[in-house]
């Protein structure tokens, strides 16, 4: 609505017929909001000695040891060779290369076909497995599935999706083997997508850590700015998906310092941007309390940058947690 009276406002100097007025108002039905989720330790639990034994975090060793050991075996698990920052609010990239040196297999650069590699062989582990051996450890956290089905009412105007550190297949087996895809507020992947066999029927928008990698895992900041860069993907699709919509708001939800800053970076990239302003909701559900996300969010600067931080993450009021999204 505040757009379409900006617009009468500045041709406030031109004779509008009435049914000029009512196109230009009714455009304003078309504009929408992108959430996008992060996965471990936001909609599951993503922490804890359960989740460092889950199906995914075996796949790490899985695919390293597949694609750069001599013997092809499996190394240790990362939590037990990499500290907790190291991958806890990172990307799948990100920690396979991590790990791969600490292990002492990273002789040299890995290229991207190679990163590449990994990625598949780490999706390749995870179709080993059925729903219940993939959701071991890592339980669906409260509010998720409450707040979910709401979205789901909302499509007219909200679209959904993911943007998490996971390789996507997994991602999207994750979400089948949790019960979150079947609460339907996902919206469906976009052309741009790739295909990962055995997901077609549960493929869903998103960004994700097997669409970017920097391959930098000597600068810290690169836990953030490689997310930022996953939302900015995920922005792209959604748009693809709706060209006769108008994107409006983009707002990132997670539990990391990682998941802030990359919805942060974004704000910034779109500042000049006056027809989308970025929100992020800090959920104090993983390994981070409320207080240490509030002090990373910073000012907020209304139509650019709206971060909210909610203690009890998704297991709030579903109303509360709309406002946040700014909805």
């Amino acid at each position: 609505q505040q757009i379409a009276e900006k617009r009468l406002h500045t041709m406030s100097h031109i004779c509008l017929t009435p049914l000029l007025i009512i196109l230009l108002l009714s455009h304003s039905i078309s504009a929408f909001t992108l959430i996008t989720f992060d996965v471990d330790g936001t909609l599951v639990a993503g922490s804890g000695k359960k989740a460092d034994a889950s199906a995914h975090s075996r796949a790490f060793g899985v695919a390293v040891g597949q694609i750069l050991a001599e013997d092809g075996q499996p190394t240790l698990p990362v939590a037990q060779v990499l500290p907790r920052r190291d991958y806890h609010g990172s990307t799948d990239g990100l920690i396979l290369l991590r790990l791969a040196k600490a292990t002492g297999l990273m002789k040299e650069e890995v290229s991207e076909e190679r990163l590449h590699d990994m990625f598949q062989a780490m999706y390749e582990y995870i179709t080993t497995l059925d729903d219940a051996e993939i959701a071991d450890g890592i339980g669906i956290l409260p509010g998720v599935i409450d707040t979910l089905t709401v979205l789901a009412t909302m499509k007219d105007r909200v679209a959904c999706g993911l943007v998490t550190g996971n390789v996507e297949g997994i991602a999207r087996r994750k979400m089948k083997a949790v019960g979150i895809w079947d609460t339907d507020a996902l919206t469906p992947a976009s052309s741009q997508q790739k295909e990962w066999f055995g997901t077609e029927k549960f493929a869903f928008l998103g960004g994700f850590g097997s669409d970017y990698c920097s391959r930098n895992i000597d600068d810290a900041a690169r836990n953030h700015l490689d997310r930022g860069e996953q939302i900015a993907i995920a922005v792209n699709r959604c748009r693809s998906l709706y060209p006769d919509k108008e994107l409006t708001r983009v707002v990132h939800v997670g539990d990391a310092p990682s998941d802030v800053l990359a919805a942060k970076s974004l704000s910034e990239r779109y500042a000049t941007d006056e027809s989308i302003c970025v929100g992020c909701v800090g959920v104090a559900t993983g390994s981070y309390g409320a207080d240490e996300l509030q002090e990373l969010v910073g000012e907020s600067v209304p139509g650019v940058w709206e971060p909210v931080i909610l203690e009890e993450g998704l297991a709030c009021e579903s109303a509360l947690f709309l406002e946040a999204c700014g909805l």
